[in-house]
């Protein structure tokens, strides 16, 4: 744990009335385990390392979860950290007689985090703190996916979109973008399983990777519908939870051979029974915890948008942020680790 000796002026301006933000911080730094985070980051750090001095990892990690919370770029990140008391007494950093990281070590330590893959190796290792911890039961999984918007002009130096982001269709509108799909733990919402792909790919395509294979309940919206997927399911004893689709038409033979208007041959898709639809409402109750994880990411942190060109980037950012959602998901339940 990262320990010094701070001045008396830094221990002055702490007597001030705690905001919002200071309490947030202080409950977040109580309970996210720093020991086992930056033992993981220092196993990649050269020992014989030459030239300017490292900034020690605790602090870089400190300064890489307030850039998730409040959704800072790395300029904006250090004029926080310069201006903001709340932020200095998080990262225990005393201006009087020490300065503060710049945006360019900022960069260098997500390049860092990057290159050894380390925003992976971070979300699972929390989750396997979680689950020690008896907070991920592994009874049941809820499966979802959300899209993070990627800007569409072309309007750059490349004069062309992102290439590794593609367009899909949700409703009647057109998204451009990449998605995150998470597999949750239906009894506490924590996410224990999470891929990301562009926008273009279909939500079932990833349902296999968001499960841990030990559920006895899977459930979902009405992208995961698979007919087959539920015969499986109730084979093995596996409550399958769902949502169901209603089934599209077959196209007339008239309208294959263009003798009659799509309008007068087919509809868009057949009724959902009134059994089908009790069984709906009954499973999105429960389904519902899994867009939890999704509002504290999007809404209450505003990642709404990607920060980062490619999608490998955005990935390890994805990483970051659930492995973060989950902590202050259950942080009430969690002990202090200082």
């Amino acid at each position: 744990m990262r320990s010094k000796q701070l001045s008396f002026f830094f221990y002055a301006v702490q007597t001030h009335t705690k905001s919002k933000s200071s309490k947030f911080l202080d409950e977040m730094d109580k309970v996210i385990p720093w020991d086992e985070l930056v033992a993981l980051i220092e196993r990649h750090i050269p020992k014989n390392h030459r030239g300017r001095k490292r900034k020690d990892a605790e602090l870089m990690l400190k300064s890489l979860c307030l850039a998730q919370w409040y959704n800072l770029s790395d300029p904006g990140l250090e004029d926080a950290i310069n201006d903001r008391i709340s932020f200095q007494k998080f990262l225990g950093l005393d201006l009087s007689c020490e300065q503060s990281p710049d945006e360019t070590t900022f960069v260098k330590f997500r390049h860092f985090l990057e290159e050894h893959n380390l925003y992976e190796e971070i979300f699972k290792r929390v989750v396997e703190i979680l689950e020690e911890k008896g907070l991920i039961v592994k009874q049941g999984t809820l499966v979802d996916a959300t899209i993070t918007r990627a800007p569409s002009s072309t309007k750059n130096r490349e004069k062309k979109r992102d290439p590794e982001m593609s367009s899909t269709k949700k409703g009647n509108q057109y998204y451009f973008g990449m998605k995150t799909h998470v597999g949750v733990d239906m009894k506490h919402g924590v996410v224990h399983s999470l891929t990301v792909t562009t926008a273009k790919v279909h939500d079932s395509k990833e349902l296999e990777n968001l499960l841990h294979g030990e559920e006895k309940y899977v459930g979902g919206d009405k992208a995961y519908c698979n007919q087959s997927l539920k015969r499986e399911h109730r084979s093995c004893g596996i409550t399958h939870g769902i949502l169901d689709k209603a089934p599209r038409q077959a196209l007339s033979i008239l309208y294959c051979r263009r003798q009659l208007p799509f309008t007068e041959c087919s509809s868009r898709g057949k009724k959902l029974s009134k059994s089908q639809k009790k069984r709906n409402s009954r499973f999105s109750k429960i389904r519902s915890i899994v867009e939890f994880p999704f509002g504290i990411v999007k809404d209450l942190w505003g990642h709404k948008k990607v920060r980062y060109k490619g999608l490998y980037k955005n990935r390890c950012q994805q990483y970051f942020l659930y492995t973060l959602a989950n902590i202050y998901r259950v942080r009430k339940l969690l002990p202090s680790t200082g």
